[in-house]
Formats: structure tokens, C-alpha cells, sequence
């Protein structure tokens, strides 16, 4: 039976270091939060973001926005809060309403603000292994893989997933620290067959208990990124957690796995920001 890699226990870890880190901080670390529209999932991960501030002795700012809001208006927005020595990080919540430009939203926000690592900039940093800062969910992944002291090095690497914000970085970062990583997605032909050679599997594709037992070797490492909503309506992964459990060595529940650890991530992500900002 899989030891449970408990992403709650260690994210509180990782918040009370930021916490502790942030107090030396000559003053508050501060994150703007944007807003816009009335989309319920993002109302919730705004305010969970607008909670770990206040745990981690981050001063949050709050930019809630109306659904009609137009690009220039946005831009404008960002372009104050870029100029604002008392800010920071910069999150603008996404998906934003369609009519508006998500590219260049992303593009606009200062690098050195950057606490998503969404900008080309980062991007490119984390690409050659000089990162300002991680992408949030994949370096969750690679702290828990840490604290569990699960080898990567040498190891067969999947990933299940190829989105810029989790597949790609995820992979990458796999890649860096000397895994041999496949990456797979919708196009890939006898998938199970590829799973099943994985030491360590990462799932990011969003489709619900689509990893089944029969994809996955005996005693792999399984990660679960996925946040979905089964047929009752009840959060779960791509992993058919139950059937996979007995045969991982170790597994990420969800919820209670990586979801709390990329938000810890996110305040590490400031953390680092107002201290290049205090240098």
C-alpha cells in the first residue's frame, strides 16, 4: 500500500518559513490580487490566496474587477500596481472573460512581479536554469519529491500533459534534475504502455480517475496535479486513487495533495520577490 504524500502538513511547513522569513523583511511583502468577473472557482482560490497572505505576514491588495472591464482599463491597472514600490507580486486570477487578451495581460505585468512565473521572461529563466521564481504547482511537486527524499535522478519520468503552466515546467524541471522525462498528451499513441515504464508519474490533464491501476508500474511514484469534480459533484484527480494506491510506492490524495502546495509555493514566489526588491 502507497505512503500518502501529505501536501497540507508539508505546505504548512513551507508557509511558516515564509512567514518567519517575511517577518526580517524591512517592510510588509505585499501581493496584488486581481480579479475580474464574477467566475465562482476563481472567487475561491482568490480568497484562499487572500488567506495564506494574512498567515504568512503578507499584506494583500485586493483588485476586484467587473466582468465588463476592458483591456485598456486592465492594462492600466497593472501598469499602477507595477509602479508601486509597496507591491510586490502581481496576480492577475485567470480565466479571464473572453473578450479580454490573456497574452497580454500575462506580458504586461513586471517580471521582477511575476509571482506566477507566467511571463516569457521567467519563463525563459526557468528554461536555462537561472529561475527569479517557479512556477507554482511544478515546484510543489518537486518539494514534495524532496521532503519525501523520492530519488529522481536516473529515474523514468511521465508526464501526463503539456499546458504551459503545469506540463511544460513540470517536465523541465523533472529534466533538471536528472530524470529521463516523457512527456505525453492527447495525441500520444499507446499511452499505458509509456505510463507503465514511469518510476514517477505526474498527471496534469483534468479528465477525471483516467489513470487506472493497469497504467501504472508496481511501486511507482504517483502524482496527482488534477483538481476535477466526479459525477456526485465530489473533488478528485485524474487518478483512480483507490485502484492505484495499493500498487504506488507513494501517491498524492486529492483533495489535500498538491493543491496546497502550490499556494504555499505562490507565498515562497513573494517571499522571494520582496527580498530582491529590499536587496
Amino acid at each position: 500500500m502507497a505512503k500518502r504524500i501529505d501536501g497540507k502538513a508539508l505546505a504548512a511547513k513551507v508557509k511558516e518559513q515564509v512567514r518567519t522569513e517575511a517577518a526580517e523583511l524591512r517592510r510588509e511583502a505585499g501581493l496584488a490580487v486581481i480579479l475580474v468577473g464574477e467566475n465562482p472557482a476563481s472567487k475561491v482560490y482568490v480568497a484562499g490566496k487572500e488567506k495564506d497572505c494574512a498567515e504568512c505576514g503578507i499584506r494583500s491588495f485586493s483588485h476586484k474587477l467587473p466582468e465588463e472591464t476592458t483591456q485598456e482599463e486592465l492594462l492600466a491597472l497593472i501598469q499602477t500596481l507595477n509602479d508601486d514600490p509597496a507591491v510586490d507580486g502581481i496576480l492577475c486570477q485567470l480565466p479571464l472573460p473572453k473578450h479580454l487578451d490573456e497574452e497580454a495581460v500575462i506580458n504586461a505585468i513586471r517580471p521582477d512581479k511575476d509571482v506566477d512565473c507566467f511571463h516569457p521572461f521567467n519563463v525563459g529563466r526557468m528554461v536555462i536554469g537561472e529561475p527569479v521564481f517557479l512556477p507554482c504547482t511544478p515546484a510543489g511537486v518537486m518539494e514534495m519529491l524532496k521532503e519525501y527524499e523520492i530519488p529522481i535522478q536516473g529515474k523514468r519520468c511521465v508526464v501526463l500533459g503539456r499546458s504551459n503552466i503545469v506540463g511544460k515546467p513540470m517536465s523541465m524541471l523533472l529534466t533538471q534534475a536528472d530524470g529521463t522525462v516523457t512527456t505525453c498528451h492527447s495525441r500520444t499513441e499507446d499511452l499505458a504502455a509509456i505510463t507503465r515504464e514511469a518510476d514517477i508519474l505526474v498527471s496534469a490533464i483534468g479528465k477525471t480517475r483516467f489513470v487506472t491501476a493497469d497504467m501504472v508500474k508496481e511501486g511507482a511514484v504517483v502524482i496527482d496535479v488534477a483538481m476535477n469534480r466526479d459525477e456526485n459533484g465530489k473533488l478528485c484527480g485524474d487518478v483512480d486513487f483507490a485502484a492505484v494506491e495499493p500498487k504506488a510506492s507513494y501517491i498524492t490524495p486529492v483533495p489535500g495533495g498538491v493543491g496546497p502546495m502550490t499556494r504555499a509555493m505562490l507565498m515562497r514566489n513573494i517571499l522571494t520577490a520582496a527580498q530582491n526588491h529590499q536587496a
